[in-house]
């Protein structure tokens, strides 16, 4: 079978390395006589012209050169269709690309996707919304949110967004409701975890699997605030679950 693959590049994911990048896939594609197109990723997130193009450029495999979010949103668009999902980590924390092992430098991510060797992983539905990383309630989303509105990009930006809001960070009133019965916590934010991290290899949900079929949830109960950090950083650091 022919392959034709797609690449999708993020213009403002992660560091600006977007011309390299395109020389790097151009000249390394080539070299594998594979037909191939680039285009630029849709800053507003649509897609819904994916399908049809696929099916009408029998376009077999689709690479995303991003981050977490374009992936996401490219992913999201493809439900249904029979196509490789390719990831070539281009962002600012490259959560799902690192916990796939997917190596971060373009040329072994490149090769991983000329192998044509695929792997099904798990997705998810919250809220009408599909995922297939994870998803957060609470400090950690707000942050997110905030990065998102901010126009630099980079583990730098994360950081400033995570600091400003665990200053300001007070625990919120949460009823969760599992398997028919509902307890009531405070909690600074719960995150529901398909992958371990939340990108640069920092890790929340240490046992968490891209292809088990669960998801794991992660409640940072109300605490001090200095035993909070303390016990995220030890989990991050270990890579293992900190009761705290």
């Amino acid at each position: 079978m022919n392959r034709k693959i797609l690449y999708f590049i993020n213009p403002v994911s992660g560091p600006r390395r977007n011309s390299s990048l395109q020389q790097i896939i151009t000249e390394k594609t080539q070299e594998q006589n594979i037909s191939f197109e680039i285009i630029a990723a849709d800053k507003n997130g649509n897609y819904s012209y994916l399908k049809e193009k696929i099916k009408k450029e029998k376009i077999t495999d689709v690479v995303i050169c991003g981050g977490d979010g374009t992936i996401n949103q490219v992913a999201a668009a493809l439900l249904g269709i029979d196509v490789n999902i390719g990831i070539i980590p281009a962002g600012s924390g490259n959560g799902l690309a690192f916990a796939a092992k997917i190596p971060k430098q373009a040329t072994s991510a490149l090769q991983i996707i000329f192998n044509g060797k695929s792997a099904k992983i798990d997705g998810f539905y919250i809220n009408n919304y599909f995922g297939c990383m994870l998803c957060g309630i609470g400090f950690d989303a707000q942050v997110a949110h905030d990065f998102a509105l901010d126009k630099q990009r980079g583990l730098a930006t994360y950081v400033k967004q995570s600091v400003k809001n665990f200053v300001k960070a007070s625990p919120y009133a949460f009823d969760i409701t599992l398997k028919g019965k509902t307890f009531s916590t405070e909690a600074f934010f719960i995150s529901i975890a398909n992958s371990n991290q939340f990108g640069n290899n920092f890790t929340i949900a240490p046992k968490a699997s891209l292809d088990d079929g669960l998801l794991d949830i992660i409640v940072v109960k109300k605490m001090n605030k200095a035993r909070m950090l303390w016990s995220v950083l030890q989990q991050i650091r270990s890579g293992k679950v900190v009761h705290s």
